[in-house]
Order: structure tokens, then C-alpha cells, then sequence
């Protein structure tokens, strides 16, 4: 899975010294933006996440550095750090490669909530570039870019008839539909959720 680093952050700029030299980090899956963990980072744990590209926390119970993963190999690949307005707490968005929690589970925070166009968004970008033999997702871009965009048109059609002659239940199953087709069209194009997200920003000013 390709990773993106950007950051613009200060390391000296953050307040270090209100807690002892060790700030908090919040780590976010840069994808669902589900939270997935919390940690803490020295000056040196920070400055190896942002040249390494792997997150890296400062372990108050070994009392050393510790990068996410060194053992399960289930690396959090950074995507970003932001400080917040006090400078005082870290929000890490990064890329799970495997279960975060050491539990085995996604997130160390069962019910933390995500977004799930964006997950499946992610997942949608991971068959095109895989293609999984048997997937359906894989025979739509086989299939080619006509073949998805008719998919799109056939999809678009069923939800507005389900708003109009059947109930909610229908109209939900297929405008779920829809999304899941206009997301392939997208990525079939070199595009996702995101590119749509800038540009819906940017209308709202």
C-alpha cells in the first residue's frame, strides 16, 4: 500500500515540557479515520517516525524507544502528524498494515467509529491495484471503464425508481449499490473518495 508522508510540523515549536518531556499521540487510521490507538512520543521517538516512515513511540513501561510493529510486524506507516492548539497532543494518521491493537483487533478501541465509504473506498483501491481472482470488484475492471460506467447508469436508474415505488429498506440497498459502483468508476479513472471530497469542499466555500 502506498504512503504519503507530509508533514510541517515544529518538533521544537510543541510543549514538551508540560509533561515531562512526552507527549501524546493519537493515532488514526489516515483511511476510515478510525482511531486506532494511543501512545507517547519523546523528541527522539517523533524524529525517528517522521525519517523512518513507520510510527514510533517512546514505551514508558521498557523505557525506550518502540516502533509499532517491530515485533508482529503489523507497522502503523505514517501518513501525517498535527499538533493541536496548545501544542501539547499529537494527532497521527498513518496506514495499519495488520491488526493494531495487540489483542488482534483493528483498533484498540472496539467501538471506535469509522468511516465506512472510506474504508470501503480503500479496499476498492487495493483490488485494482491486486486483482484478487474471483472478486467481483476484479471483473469490473476487467471489464473496462464502459462496463462500470453502464453498471453506474443501471445503478443510478434502480435507486431513483426505489424512491419513488418501494421503501426505505429498497431504496437504501440500492443507493448502497450506487456508491459502491460510482466508487470503482472513480477508481477506474486514477481517482477516489477524496479527489470528490476536494472538490465538494470546495464548493462550500
Amino acid at each position: 500500500m502506498n504512503t504519503t508522508t507530509t508533514t510541517t510540523l515544529d518538533i521544537e515549536a510543541l510543549a514538551w515540557d508540560k509533561q515531562g518531556g512526552l507527549l501524546p499521540a493519537i493515532v488514526q487510521d489516515a483511511d476510515t479515520l478510525r482511531v486506532l490507538m494511543l501512545g507517547y512520543v519523546d523528541r527522539a521517538a517523533l524524529q525517528a517516525t517522521l525519517a523512518s516512515g513507520r510510527v514510533t513511540f517512546y514505551s514508558r513501561s521498557k523505557q525506550r524507544l518502540w516502533t509499532k510493529g517491530e515485533s508482529s510486524g503489523h507497522v502503523l506507516a505514517l501518513v501525517s502528524v498535527e499538533a493541536d492548539c496548545d501544542a501539547d497532543t499529537l494527532l497521527v494518521q498513518a496506514r495499519p498494515h495488520g491488526p493494531t491493537c495487540h489483542l488482534g483487533r483493528t483498533s484498540c478501541f472496539p467501538e471506535a467509529p469509522g468511516d465506512v465509504l472510506s474504508a470501503l473506498d480503500a479496499l476498492i483501491a487495493r483490488r485494482a491495484q491486486e486483482r484478487p481472482e474471483g472478486s467481483y470488484t476484479t471483473r469490473l475492471f476487467e471489464a473496462g471503464i464502459r462496463r462500470i460506467a453502464q453498471k453506474v447508469g443501471e445503478e443510478g436508474v434502480e435507486t431513483a425508481l426505489a424512491a419513488v415505488a418501494q421503501d426505505d429498506a429498497a431504496l437504501l440497498g440500492e443507493a448502497a449499490d450506487l456508491l459502491y459502483h460510482l466508487l470503482v468508476l472513480l477508481r477506474a479513472r486514477g481517482l477516489g473518495l477524496d479527489d470528490a471530497r476536494r472538490v465538494l469542499a470546495a464548493r462550500g466555500g
